[in-house]
């Protein structure tokens, strides 16, 4: 399983990108909004892997309530793997805790789902289907 990206949350994503831009360049694409998640998002490529800003489109999305519980910072690590719905069902039948029963709509076009961070020692992860 190879790391897609790492996910930053960020309350202000202009002043994110200013800050994350001096280190890895231009961002790749324009800002995309991801409806299933309720965020905006940006990514930048950093080698193998990518950040990902990610900024809440409305107070009550789960990313704001992170943003007010701890601030900005990282929120989740991404894996690629070739199925979303079975990396859950895998969780599922060992036991564990997911946000997402099956894969739904991600940024880029990509299928994603959140597997609960007490399956992973508080760490909050997410499954990409990459094409």
């Amino acid at each position: 399983m190879k790391l897609d990206h790492v996910g930053i949350a960020v309350r202000d994503l202009s002043r994110a990108v200013e800050r994350w831009r001096s280190l890895l360049g231009e961002p790749e694409g324009p800002v995309e909004e991801v409806r299933s998640n309720r965020v905006r998002v940006l990514f930048f490529s950093s080698g193998t892997a990518h950040l990902e800003l990610v900024a809440p489109l409305d107070p009550e999305s789960p990313v704001a309530k992170f943003l007010d519980q701890r601030g900005e910072g990282v929120h989740h690590l991404a894996f690629a793997v070739p199925s979303v719905d079975q990396a859950l069902s895998d969780l599922l039948e060992r036991g564990e805790r997911v946000v997402d029963r099956v894969g739904r709509p991600g940024a880029r076009g990509r299928r994603v789902g959140f597997a609960h961070p007490s399956a992973f020692g508080g760490v909050l992860v997410e499954f990409v289907e990459v094409p």
